[in-house]
């Protein structure tokens, strides 16, 4: 028995060493592992560098900075008085009176004679970023905006030129109550559009028309416009996206001091962009449908119709093409990205313009195509290079903004 309880004691002793051996070997042995990974997290944080943004990213930083959001002193401005008065070139001149808050006072002069010369005062982080504030004070002038008459049938051949010159001053506000989807937008301006001879090529409106066949002609007329929107956006910047959308509606009227051209406008908009492919792709889709109402016995004047054409709707015809008291505009994109930096997209744009609500459908749509390339950052557009084809011929349209 004595012999028994002695084996039995060998054999458990021998047990709990065997069971310990291991233990005691990967002591060691974890402790140079972790010895290992602290000797190359400290290996490479002697490598680590502040990252340098590559030069494809300074460059489009420096555009951005610029052209569309400007913080510099002075700086290029290329916006155009009016649409369709080509190429402008100016200059601006911009302080910050507070950390975001600024003053930039600016103008430029285009190929074709048009004038612009304003000042603005922005606050873009009132109500701790749930609001942004513009007021805008300025004059411009405008030689030779097309008219081509009345309604989707009006003809290319019957172009004729007006001016205008036009002092305005303007305040809007925008809230977004919770920094996302609501957004609300109220402002209001006061100006007067001041009717002249056209310049250019074509036949000026009143060697055409009459003030009884062409109502605001030859007229100066004084408007206090007032304008509310409601819409949800959930895009990450109106500018540029990828993704998200914009449904809104806005209401706007135009009180004429002379109780002569006063009316009223609604217009209904729809933006939806469809990532595909992790937004490497996107199905970019827009409507806007442009409606007027007449104030008692006054007239809607023929240079505040709705109008389409040009390169911000309708890419593939003039600017001004088509007037009427409403239009209706449709327009699909198929957006692929090259790069961080660089877009192409493939278009497609069909509009109407009618006298009355009822008669806007699908039945008469102009309709153009074609190709544009996109500058951009992740949230501004820097260029937009687009060419359109249409019935009427082939346009180019280089612009600073996006199309929708």
């Amino acid at each position: 028995m004595r012999i028994v309880r002695v084996f039995q004691i060998c054999t458990c002793a021998a047990l709990l060493n065997a069971a310990a051996e291991p233990v005691f070997a990967q002591a060691p042995e974890a402790e140079s592992r972790q010895a290992a990974i602290e000797q190359a997290q400290a290996t490479k944080a002697k490598e680590l560098k502040p990252y340098a943004p590559t030069p494809g990213e300074r460059l489009m930083t420096r555009a951005e900075e610029t052209f569309v959001y400007p913080i510099q002193t002075w700086h290029p401005y290329i916006q155009n008085a009016y649409k369709g008065g080509g190429f402008a070139a100016g200059l601006g001149y911009m302080y910050h009176v507070s950390s975001y808050n600024y003053v930039d006072i600016r103008g430029s002069y285009s190929i074709r004679s048009y004038k612009r010369a304003e000042v603005e005062f922005g606050a873009p982080r009132l109500f701790h970023r749930r609001a942004a504030l513009a007021l805008l004070g300025g004059w411009r002038d405008a030689t030779q905006v097309a008219f081509y008459g009345y309604g989707i049938d009006s003809s290319s051949a019957n172009r004729a030129n007006y001016g205008f010159e036009q002092p305005h001053g303007s305040a809007l506000l925008t809230v977004r109550p919770t920094r996302r989807l609501l957004t609300l937008r109220g402002g209001f301006e006061l100006s007067r559009w001041e009717l002249k001879s056209g310049t250019g090529s074509f036949p000026s409106v009143e060697e055409v028309y009459t003030p009884a066949t062409l109502p605001g002609l030859g007229t100066t007329t004084t408007y206090l416009h007032t304008q509310a929107t409601v819409g949800f956006d959930w895009r990450p910047a109106s500018e540029y996206a990828r993704r998200g959308g914009f449904y809104g509606v806005t209401g706007r009227d135009y009180t004429d001091r002379d109780d002569r051209f006063g009316f009223r406008q609604v217009d209904y908009e729809a933006i939806q962009h469809i990532p595909i492919l992790r937004e490497s792709w996107v199905i970019s889709l827009h409507g806007l449908a442009e409606t007027t109402w007449r104030k008692s016995d006054q007239e809607v004047p023929f240079f505040m119709l709705p109008s389409l054409g040009g390169g911000s709707n309708l890419r593939g015809f003039s600017s001004w093409r088509y007037r009427d008291r409403n239009s209706l505009l449709l327009q699909g994109e198929w957006r692929i990205m090259v790069n961080r930096f660089f877009d192409t997209a493939v278009f497609y744009d069909a509009g109407q313009v009618a006298a009355r609500t009822g008669d806007l459908d699908l039945n008469h749509l102009k309709t153009d195509f074609g190709f544009g390339a996109r500058f951009h950052t992740p949230l501004s557009t820097v260029l937009r290079i687009d060419v359109a084809r249409s019935r009427e011929g082939t346009t180019l349209v280089f612009a600073t903004s996006p199309v929708f």
